[in-house]
């Protein structure tokens, strides 16, 4: 067995140095120690119109006896295409079992990335990008479409490399409180996470729910506390919603939550907000987490009657 981990320790090296040759720049280590890469993947060089970043974790028994661990950062990417997507990459490791697969796949992504940039141009296309538009471009009647998040339900899901992992089961996602300012409703969502699996777990839960997939911003964050080298494994997604994910991870930072994931939707309601959007995605995203003990209220909340008891930072107590 030992022979077996040093030669996939040897694979991994030695597909990581090729990997780096290849793709320069848009090849980022992230922790080596931890196995930790990513890459940012475009549909063209000159003038890119889609781009994602694949980010993986090779676990000790790759590739001999598993597949790295993965998730593919980009909001845009919802729905069927995302499922449509990780299917190709499972099928690519699945067939290809026992070997080194990152070129595969980022290439594939590639491909996939062309395909949907050669197809942009069509009515269906333009209709679901109708979806993703900034703040100045749709008015939107959150009254008249508004979400009833009382009844949205946790249930576990079936998703990729389960069965070859040994499963993983999606973390449970509380909900909190909307805030409707001239008709733009903003949501917050959180579950505790300490895998990227698990990140891309909550997402693909969330946009079952057409309202949210439908919103026109879901900005995210996360940050996940890799304890045995004391570093933080974390990343952020603006949605369309410029600088906002960059603010809420630094909401994160600076109240040194661990293992968490907030993520912020947002309907647009067709009156410009300007700076004040920030000041309420950022006031969501705290809510949440005093609601679920991550954060203290700040001495104005706990003027207003609504403080908690101050709980530890990074795991939920009773």
């Amino acid at each position: 067995m030992a022979q077996q981990d040093m030669g996939d320790l040897q694979s991994q090296i030695d597909e990581i140095e090729a990997l780096s040759s290849i793709y320069g720049d848009e090849w980022c280590v992230i922790d080596e120690a931890s196995r930790i890469f990513c890459i940012k993947i475009s549909d063209s060089s000159d003038h890119p119109k889609w781009t994602a970043c694949l980010q993986t974790i090779l676990p000790a028994d790759y590739p001999s006896r598993a597949p790295p661990l993965y998730q593919i950062n980009a909001g845009w990417l919802r729905g069927p295409e995302r499922m449509e997507l990780s299917n190709s990459l499972e099928e690519i490791y699945l067939e290809n079992a026992g070997e080194s697969i990152l070129y595969l796949w980022v290439e594939k992504i590639r491909e996939f990335l062309v395909e949907k940039s050669l197809s942009s141009d069509s009515v269906e296309e333009s209709e679901l990008r109708k979806t993703m538009v900034t703040e100045e471009e749709e008015d939107y009647d959150d009254e008249e479409d508004h979400i009833d998040y009382s009844v949205l339900k946790n249930t576990d899901q079936a998703h990729l490399f389960v069965d070859l992992l040994g499963g993983e089961e999606l973390p449970e996602i509380k909900h909190g409180e909307p805030i409707t300012e001239r008709r733009s409703t903003f949501q917050p969502h959180l579950a505790m996470v300490v895998t990227p699996k698990q990140v891309r777990l909550v997402l693909d839960k969330l946009y079952e729910n057409k309202k949210i997939a439908s919103a026109t911003h879901n900005i995210y964050a996360y940050r996940i506390h890799c304890e045995d080298k004391n570093t933080f494994l974390q990343d952020c997604e603006d949605d369309g919603e410029t600088a906002a994910g960059g603010r809420l991870l630094h909401l994160l930072q600076i109240l040194d939550v661990r293992n968490v994931m907030v993520v912020v939707t947002r309907w647009y309601g067709g009156i410009l907000l300007g700076p004040d959007r920030f000041k309420h995605i950022n006031n969501c995203a705290r809510s949440i987490l005093v609601q679920e003990g991550f954060a203290e209220c700040s001495e104005e909340e706990t003027g207003r009657g609504g403080g908690k008891s101050k709980k530890s930072r990074g795991k939920k107590t009773k």
